[in-house]
């Protein structure tokens, strides 16, 4: 879970130096697998960065819920990766939306089994 944590933190710090000081990283916020552009970008982009504090947080105190909210975003990204492929004019179509989506998927399946065997630890004990 420490790692995570790492991760997650690492993340925000990234986030916000390429949102802030990045001109390229600030225009363009993906949500659902659409892109933000212009002011709409801007506003929204510290909901990723409290996004991944949250995870951050929830990973290195290992609250309870952190496993099955990394699993659903982990989800969401790669259903984003799909709707991104289809709908953007940098996408690349259904087809590698689909295969992109898959590989996203293996992290979430990872963090749904991680949750399921916790929680069977926790009933052992």
């Amino acid at each position: 879970m420490t790692a995570l944590a790492v991760f997650c933190f690492a993340t925000v710090v990234v986030l916000v130096l390429g949102d802030l000081f990045v001109d390229r990283r600030r225009a363009v916020e993906i949500w659902f697998g659409f892109e933000l552009r212009g002011m709409a970008a801007l506003l929204t982009a510290p909901l990723h960065w409290l996004v991944f504090l949250a995870g951050a947080w929830g990973f290195w105190f290992q609250r309870p819920w952190i496993l099955s909210a990394a699993a659903a975003y982990a989800f969401y990204v790669a259903l984003s990766h799909l709707v991104w492929s289809e709908v953007s004019p940098q996408g690349r179509g259904w087809p590698v939306g689909l295969l992109q989506a898959l590989a996203l998927s293996i992290p979430g399946v990872l963090l749904l089994r991680a949750r399921r065997l916790r929680r069977r630890g926790d009933e052992v004990e």
